[in-house]
């Protein structure tokens, strides 16, 4: 076949192929089914978007997508055009001209004007994701090796640990290594407070279907925020390595209407009210690393 038929028919099916990845990244997202923020086998792009934050994450990420794909389209296509244009059979005799003013100063100002297109939405996702709104309830999380500790100051002040569930003991629709005996719980529509520290090493808190990553920094208290716009259950797990354990710190949250979340609150002061929190729980739960 020519090379030129070949440069014409890559060029034609490379606005297919762009169509067909994002086809299958949506479809990938589509797939879940139910509001559970949770990753799928074979799936393509973000986990579905539950919170606002994650919502400009997903409208961010389509701007990056349609710019970077025209980059490489039109990249592309003036590589195929000088390869066929200005090969040796055709130009036995090269051109000697080194300086266009007009090509260097429009090559100059295009590339400035994406990055101040990427730029605007960035720094507004930026902003929109580090300053917290008004708070309805504050939640406090800290990392240890390797579990999560969970405080509700205003709601009683209570504590308590979330542990993943042993393999044997997980209930049907409990991924592994993701489910905990003890999730956190908030209210659907309310604007959470998460205030994450850590008393050992550096963790993250981290739960993508919400849009949150924290770090959990000893001697540090970061902030961040996140609401849940509809009834779910929304999984996610340290991203930071932080020891042997690390695969060990999963982080389950449930949003649940506000009737349903009192409710829990109540039976959560009286089951944590006396009960002693320590990393031994870890052993309990079916994990002979972790003990050690």
């Amino acid at each position: 076949m020519p090379m030129r038929d070949m440069i014409r028919r890559l060029l034609f099916s490379m606005p297919m192929v762009c169509a067909a990845v994002v086809a299958l990244g949506i479809a990938g997202a589509a797939a879940q089914e139910g509001n559970v923020g949770e990753a799928r086998p074979w799936q393509m792009g973000f986990q579905d978007a539950f919170s606002p934050v994650m919502q400009e994450i997903h409208q961010f990420h389509a701007l990056l997508l349609v710019i970077i794909t025209t980059i490489v389209v039109l990249v592309l296509a003036l590589l195929g055009f000088i390869i066929v244009r200005f090969n040796a059979k055709r130009n036995p005799v090269p051109s000697k001209t080194s300086h266009n003013t007009l090509l260097e100063v429009v090559w100059t100002i295009v590339p400035v004007i994406v990055l101040v297109v990427i730029a605007i939405p960035s720094l507004k996702l930026l902003y929109h994701s580090g300053r917290t709104p008004q708070a309805d309830l504050t939640l406090k999380v800290t990392g240890h090796q390797w579990y999560w500790t969970y405080n509700y100051p205003d709601q009683g002040d209570f504590s308590f640990d979330s542990i993943p569930i042993p393999e044997g003991d997980l209930k049907p629709g409990q991924p592994r290594l993701l489910a905990v005996d003890n999730p956190v719980v908030v209210p659907v529509g309310a604007t959470v407070q998460v205030l994450v520290n850590s008393d050992d090493v550096i963790h993250s808190w981290a739960v993508p279907s919400l849009g949150l990553k924290k770090d959990a920094t000893p001697g540090r208290t970061n902030e961040t925020w996140f609401r849940a716009d509809v009834p779910g259950v929304f999984y996610g797990m340290c991203s930071e390595l932080c020891g042997v354990n690390h695969y060990f710190m999963p982080i389950e949250v449930h949003a649940l209407p506000k009737a349903e979340f009192d409710a829990w609150v109540e039976k959560a002061k009286e089951q944590f009210a006396t009960n002693s929190h320590s990393p031994v729980r870890l052993a309990a739960n079916g994990s002979q690393d972790a003990a050690r």
